[in-house]
Protein backbone atom coordinates (compact mmCIF):
# COMPACT_ATOMS: atom_id res chain seq x y z
CA UNK A 1 0.00 0.00 0.00
CA UNK A 2 1.14 3.60 -1.03
CA UNK A 3 2.55 5.99 1.56
CA UNK A 4 -0.48 8.43 0.47
CA UNK A 5 -3.26 5.86 1.34
CA UNK A 6 -1.11 4.86 5.01
CA UNK A 7 -1.46 8.79 5.79
CA UNK A 8 -5.31 8.60 4.58
CA UNK A 9 -6.04 5.80 6.89
CA UNK A 10 -3.95 7.48 10.21
CA UNK A 11 -6.07 10.04 10.63
CA UNK A 12 -9.79 7.82 11.73
CA UNK A 13 -11.84 9.77 14.08
CA UNK A 14 -10.88 13.28 14.13
CA UNK A 15 -12.67 13.23 17.82
CA UNK A 16 -10.76 10.55 18.92
CA UNK A 17 -7.46 11.77 17.65
CA UNK A 18 -8.14 15.01 19.89
CA UNK A 19 -9.00 12.77 22.67
CA UNK A 20 -6.03 10.77 22.80
CA UNK A 21 -3.90 14.09 22.23
CA UNK A 22 -5.32 15.57 25.27
CA UNK A 23 -4.92 12.52 27.57
CA UNK A 24 -0.84 13.02 26.20
CA UNK A 25 -1.41 16.44 27.52
CA UNK A 26 -2.36 15.04 30.88
CA UNK A 27 0.14 12.22 31.00
CA UNK A 28 2.89 14.10 30.67
CA UNK A 29 2.26 17.29 33.07
CA UNK A 30 1.23 13.67 35.63
CA UNK A 31 5.37 13.49 35.03
CA UNK A 32 6.26 16.72 35.69
CA UNK A 33 3.37 17.16 39.05
CA UNK A 34 5.20 13.70 40.38
CA UNK A 35 8.20 14.95 40.57
CA UNK A 36 6.63 18.63 42.65
CA UNK A 37 4.44 16.68 44.61
CA UNK A 38 5.47 15.20 47.68
CA UNK A 39 2.59 14.40 49.49
CA UNK A 40 2.16 10.67 49.40
CA UNK A 41 -1.68 10.83 48.98
CA UNK A 42 -1.88 13.18 46.54
CA UNK A 43 0.86 11.21 44.92
CA UNK A 44 -1.27 8.12 44.92
CA UNK A 45 -4.42 10.17 43.18
CA UNK A 46 -1.81 10.47 40.26
CA UNK A 47 -0.95 7.31 40.46
CA UNK A 48 -4.00 5.82 40.00
CA UNK A 49 -5.15 8.28 37.14
CA UNK A 50 -2.23 7.31 35.20
CA UNK A 51 -2.64 4.02 35.65
CA UNK A 52 -6.15 4.34 33.88
CA UNK A 53 -4.58 6.91 31.09
CA UNK A 54 -1.91 3.61 30.84
CA UNK A 55 -4.77 1.27 29.89
CA UNK A 56 -6.23 3.55 27.21
CA UNK A 57 -2.81 4.25 25.84
CA UNK A 58 -2.69 0.45 25.50
CA UNK A 59 -5.82 0.04 24.14
CA UNK A 60 -5.07 2.49 21.78
CA UNK A 61 -2.29 1.08 20.26
CA UNK A 62 -3.92 -2.41 19.93
CA UNK A 63 -6.86 -0.52 17.98
CA UNK A 64 -4.12 1.69 15.77
CA UNK A 65 -1.96 -1.53 15.53
CA UNK A 66 -5.38 -3.44 14.20
CA UNK A 67 -6.42 -0.72 11.91
CA UNK A 68 -3.03 0.13 10.31
CA UNK A 69 -2.70 -0.90 6.66
CA UNK A 70 0.65 -2.09 7.63
CA UNK A 71 1.66 -3.24 10.54
CA UNK A 72 5.12 -3.28 10.39
CA UNK A 73 4.99 -0.04 9.03
CA UNK A 74 2.72 1.76 11.71
CA UNK A 75 5.13 -0.38 14.11
CA UNK A 76 8.61 0.98 13.08
CA UNK A 77 8.12 4.15 11.09
CA UNK A 78 5.32 5.52 12.92
CA UNK A 79 6.73 4.74 15.99
CA UNK A 80 3.92 2.60 16.99
CA UNK A 81 7.01 0.39 19.46
CA UNK A 82 6.74 3.99 21.56
CA UNK A 83 3.22 3.53 21.92
CA UNK A 84 3.76 0.55 23.29
CA UNK A 85 6.46 1.48 25.37
CA UNK A 86 4.73 4.64 26.96
CA UNK A 87 1.54 2.70 27.62
CA UNK A 88 3.09 0.35 30.41
CA UNK A 89 3.01 2.01 33.28
CA UNK A 90 6.89 2.45 33.95
CA UNK A 91 8.38 5.78 34.43
CA UNK A 92 11.72 5.43 33.26
CA UNK A 93 9.08 5.22 29.51
CA UNK A 94 5.93 7.53 30.00
CA UNK A 95 8.38 10.12 28.64
CA UNK A 96 8.04 8.06 25.18
CA UNK A 97 4.27 9.43 25.70
CA UNK A 98 5.47 12.65 23.50
CA UNK A 99 5.66 10.64 20.26
CA UNK A 100 1.76 10.45 20.66
CA UNK A 101 1.38 14.28 20.98
CA UNK A 102 3.43 14.40 18.50
CA UNK A 103 1.55 12.21 15.90
CA UNK A 104 -1.76 14.17 16.40
CA UNK A 105 -0.35 17.10 16.19
CA UNK A 106 1.42 16.43 13.09
CA UNK A 107 -2.08 14.78 11.79
CA UNK A 108 -3.76 17.99 13.23
CA UNK A 109 -1.78 20.20 11.02
CA UNK A 110 -2.02 17.85 7.83
CA UNK A 111 -5.50 18.01 7.33
CA UNK A 112 -5.93 21.54 8.69
CA UNK A 113 -8.54 23.13 10.76
CA UNK A 114 -11.47 23.56 8.76
CA UNK A 115 -11.47 19.81 8.00
CA UNK A 116 -11.06 18.99 11.07
CA UNK A 117 -14.12 21.47 11.92
CA UNK A 118 -16.39 19.44 10.09
CA UNK A 119 -15.57 16.10 11.28
CA UNK A 120 -16.43 17.18 14.41
CA UNK A 121 -19.37 18.94 13.41
CA UNK A 122 -20.65 15.61 11.26
CA UNK A 123 -19.77 13.24 14.28
CA UNK A 124 -21.23 16.03 17.30
CA UNK A 125 -22.10 13.23 19.37
CA UNK A 126 -19.53 11.57 19.46
CA UNK A 127 -17.13 14.54 19.81
CA UNK A 128 -19.30 15.77 22.68
CA UNK A 129 -18.75 11.95 24.67
CA UNK A 130 -15.36 12.16 24.33
CA UNK A 131 -14.78 15.46 25.82
CA UNK A 132 -16.77 15.16 28.47
CA UNK A 133 -14.54 11.71 29.17
CA UNK A 134 -12.14 13.93 29.13
CA UNK A 135 -13.30 16.35 31.74
CA UNK A 136 -14.76 13.24 34.01
CA UNK A 137 -11.10 12.06 33.95
CA UNK A 138 -9.82 15.82 34.75
CA UNK A 139 -12.55 16.64 37.37
CA UNK A 140 -11.53 13.01 39.14
CA UNK A 141 -7.89 13.64 39.42
CA UNK A 142 -7.83 17.43 40.35
CA UNK A 143 -11.20 17.32 42.07
CA UNK A 144 -9.52 15.06 44.02
CA UNK A 145 -6.00 16.17 44.26
CA UNK A 146 -7.65 19.88 45.93
CA UNK A 147 -10.32 18.51 47.94
CA UNK A 148 -7.53 16.87 49.93
CA UNK A 149 -5.39 19.90 49.83
CA UNK A 150 -8.75 21.87 51.50
CA UNK A 151 -9.53 18.70 53.81
CA UNK A 152 -5.97 18.23 55.31
CA UNK A 153 -5.76 20.73 57.65
CA UNK A 154 -8.90 21.10 58.58
CA UNK A 155 -10.26 20.17 62.16
CA UNK A 156 -12.83 16.91 62.05
CA UNK A 157 -12.14 16.19 57.98
CA UNK A 158 -13.23 12.80 56.69
CA UNK A 159 -11.63 12.82 53.49
CA UNK A 160 -7.93 12.49 54.51
CA UNK A 161 -6.62 9.48 52.17
CA UNK A 162 -6.66 9.53 48.31
CA UNK A 163 -9.17 6.91 48.59
CA UNK A 164 -11.24 8.78 50.26
CA UNK A 165 -10.87 11.78 47.69
CA UNK A 166 -11.49 9.74 44.51
CA UNK A 167 -14.61 7.73 46.32
CA UNK A 168 -16.15 11.18 47.58
CA UNK A 169 -15.30 12.84 43.58
CA UNK A 170 -16.80 9.13 42.22
CA UNK A 171 -20.09 8.96 44.41
CA UNK A 172 -20.76 13.18 43.91
CA UNK A 173 -19.86 13.10 40.24
CA UNK A 174 -22.00 9.71 39.49
CA UNK A 175 -25.03 12.02 41.75
CA UNK A 176 -25.15 8.56 44.23
CA UNK A 177 -23.94 10.86 46.89
CA UNK A 178 -23.74 8.07 50.13
CA UNK A 179 -22.70 10.56 52.53
CA UNK A 180 -20.19 8.26 54.08
CA UNK A 181 -17.49 11.63 53.44
CA UNK A 182 -18.10 14.62 53.10
CA UNK A 183 -16.41 17.94 52.73
CA UNK A 184 -16.10 20.25 55.78
CA UNK A 185 -15.91 23.75 55.87
CA UNK A 186 -17.00 26.20 52.91
CA UNK A 187 -13.91 25.87 50.39
CA UNK A 188 -14.80 21.87 50.75
CA UNK A 189 -18.17 22.33 50.07
CA UNK A 190 -18.30 24.88 47.38
CA UNK A 191 -15.75 22.81 45.63
CA UNK A 192 -18.06 20.04 46.22
CA UNK A 193 -20.82 21.81 44.80
CA UNK A 194 -18.78 22.88 41.78
CA UNK A 195 -18.29 18.29 41.52
CA UNK A 196 -22.12 17.94 41.61
CA UNK A 197 -22.92 20.50 38.84
CA UNK A 198 -20.29 19.17 36.45
CA UNK A 199 -21.10 15.45 37.31
CA UNK A 200 -24.63 16.48 36.70
CA UNK A 201 -24.12 17.59 33.08
CA UNK A 202 -21.49 14.64 32.08
CA UNK A 203 -23.84 11.75 33.31
CA UNK A 204 -27.26 13.67 32.05
CA UNK A 205 -25.47 14.35 28.56
CA UNK A 206 -24.07 10.37 28.95
CA UNK A 207 -28.02 9.26 29.01
CA UNK A 208 -29.05 11.39 26.60
CA UNK A 209 -26.20 9.91 24.24
CA UNK A 210 -27.28 6.01 25.08
CA UNK A 211 -30.84 6.94 24.73
CA UNK A 212 -30.34 8.38 21.19
CA UNK A 213 -27.56 5.60 20.28
CA UNK A 214 -30.51 2.70 20.94
CA UNK A 215 -33.80 4.78 19.93
CA UNK A 216 -32.94 6.42 16.90
CA UNK A 217 -34.00 4.76 14.22
CA UNK A 218 -30.93 3.42 11.59
CA UNK A 219 -29.72 6.03 9.06
CA UNK A 220 -31.18 4.87 5.58
CA UNK A 221 -27.37 4.43 3.30
CA UNK A 222 -27.79 6.86 -0.14
CA UNK A 223 -27.53 5.23 -2.95
CA UNK A 224 -24.06 4.56 -4.16
CA UNK A 225 -22.24 5.98 -7.04
CA UNK A 226 -20.32 4.38 -9.27
CA UNK A 227 -17.07 2.78 -7.85
CA UNK A 228 -14.44 3.02 -10.93
CA UNK A 229 -14.47 4.48 -13.82
CA UNK A 230 -15.23 1.10 -15.96
CA UNK A 231 -18.73 0.93 -14.49
CA UNK A 232 -19.74 4.15 -14.87
CA UNK A 233 -18.43 3.73 -18.73
CA UNK A 234 -20.68 0.83 -18.60
CA UNK A 235 -23.75 2.16 -17.43
CA UNK A 236 -22.80 4.97 -20.24
CA UNK A 237 -22.67 2.22 -22.66
CA UNK A 238 -26.38 0.77 -21.41
CA UNK A 239 -28.12 4.20 -21.58
CA UNK A 240 -26.79 4.64 -25.47
CA UNK A 241 -28.08 1.11 -26.14
CA UNK A 242 -31.08 1.61 -25.25
CA UNK A 243 -31.30 5.24 -26.50
CA UNK A 244 -30.57 3.51 -29.79
CA UNK A 245 -33.02 0.88 -29.78
CA UNK A 246 -36.26 3.67 -28.52
CA UNK A 247 -34.50 5.32 -32.05
CA UNK A 248 -35.60 1.93 -33.95
CA UNK A 249 -38.37 2.01 -32.58
CA UNK A 250 -39.49 5.23 -33.47
CA UNK A 251 -37.79 4.88 -37.17
CA UNK A 252 -40.59 1.57 -37.08
CA UNK A 253 -43.22 3.37 -36.32
CA UNK A 254 -43.13 6.29 -38.73
CA UNK A 255 -42.58 3.49 -41.56
CA UNK A 256 -45.77 1.77 -40.74
CA UNK A 257 -47.72 4.88 -40.66
CA UNK A 258 -46.36 6.19 -43.66
CA UNK A 259 -47.36 2.93 -45.83
CA UNK A 260 -50.70 3.04 -44.55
Amino acid sequence: MSATQEQSSELGNTGYEIFIGALSVLSLANIVLLTLIRDENLQKVIQVVDAVVSVTFLIDFLVRLRRAPSKSGYFFRQYGWADLLASLPFPQVKVLRIFRLIRVVRIMRRYGLRYIGRSLIKDRAGSALLTLLFIAVIVLEFGSLTMLSLQRNVEGANITTASDAMWYVIATMSTVGYGDVYPVGNYGRELGSLIIVVGVGIFGTLAGYLANFFLSPPKQQPASEPDTVDEARRRLQELKDLLEQQQAAVAELELTMGGD
